[in-house]
């Protein structure tokens, strides 16, 4: 059984905080076959001697950390898939056409009996924010175009005392394409849902500011329906996105009982769909988002629990 992790080249990766690479290098060092396969080197074909170029690679951790200290892309290796072998989607988003065409080839690998991890068809049923906003323990939100809709929103949250809103794109990732928006009439807030409409090119999503973000939002890990560690992201003062990424601190944290529940339950859900690894994004008592595509962070997860999650992903999955 080979694990082929599929990622973006080198030269887009943090390495140093790279989940994808953390998970291949444990992977190698638990004793399996391990190679990375990169975005231009990704084909099929129906003529299935035919041969993927995989890469070796070496690295390592760095001195009591789980921070990369090197990695290196070795040897190329033209080889075959065989069923039963494992092969990871650990492209990063965006969700666009792109991502799409590749989905439907990692499909056609999973017909041959290669197993994708998380599977293709997982990805491409489940959006990872609109899965979030389906629970009853999820933020008030507008999805769509439509402007009467959106000013319908808007109008209702504005009698309960809501003044400040959050636009943001269905299909990013790290806090990109997300504005803070305080308005002073209807129509102010019109032009600026509608020029965003115009930005993203289709739906955005709508919601209410929850303060609560002032405080953090956590970030938790699960592999089929167990947590297997939590963090609280904090923004920088006076700023409202707590993406590490963009210079948010971080913690170890714990779920409350009535929040782990409902992630228990929804990671068993995405299970019979093949979707084994999922990130919860939460902010108070709600779920703000289900990334299924590519999770990450584990770098991070890890060193806030002082204990490699990669391996207890590998020793829940695949030992």
């Amino acid at each position: 059984m080979k694990h082929i992790l599929f990622v973006d080249s080198l030269e887009k990766l943090v390495i140093k905080k790279d989940s994808s690479l953390m998970l291949a290098l444990t992977l190698k060092k638990m004793g399996f076959e391990v190679y990375l396969l990169f975005e231009k080197n990704l084909f099929f074909t129906n003529k299935v001697e035919e041969k993927l170029r995989l890469f070796e690679f070496t690295g390592h951790f760095a001195d009591g950390s789980y921070y990369i200290e090197r990695f290196t892309v070795g040897n190329l290796k033209n080889l075959t898939l065989n069923e039963g072998d494992i092969l990871h989607m650990r492209i990063d988003p965006p969700f666009d056409t792109r991502y799409l065409r590749y989905l439907w080839i990692l499909g056609a690998f999973e017909r041959r009996g290669i197993k994708v991890f998380n599977s293709s068809k997982g990805i491409l049923n489940f959006n990872e924010k609109l899965t979030a906003y389906e629970l009853d323990q999820s933020h008030s939100s507008f999805i769509g175009t439509d402007n009467d809709g959106f000013v319908e929103f808007i109008e209702n949250r504005q009698r309960e005392g809501i003044k400040d809103f959050i636009f943001k794109p269905l299909d990013l990732y790290q806090g990109l394409g997300i504005d803070k928006i305080s308005f002073e009439n209807i129509n102010q807030i019109k032009e600026i849902f509608n020029r965003k409409v115009i930005d993203l090119k289709g739906p955005i999503v709508v919601q209410p500011f929850d303060e609560m973000i002032i405080r953090g939002e956590i970030r938790s890990l699960f592999v089929k329906g167990r947590e297997l560690g939590s963090i609280l992201k904090v923004p920088p003062k006076n700023k409202y996105l707590a993406n590490i990424a963009q210079g948010a601190s971080y913690s170890e944290c714990q779920l409350g009982e009535d929040t782990r529940a409902i992630c228990e339950k929804l990671t068993k859900k995405l299970m019979v769909e093949g979707i084994y690894f999922v990130a919860f994004d939460i902010i108070g008592n709600c779920i703000s988002e289900v990334n299924i595509t590519c999770p990450g962070l584990v770098v991070e997860v890890s060193e806030a629990c002082r204990k490699n999650l990669a391996e207890e992903m590998v020793n829940e999955l695949w030992v």
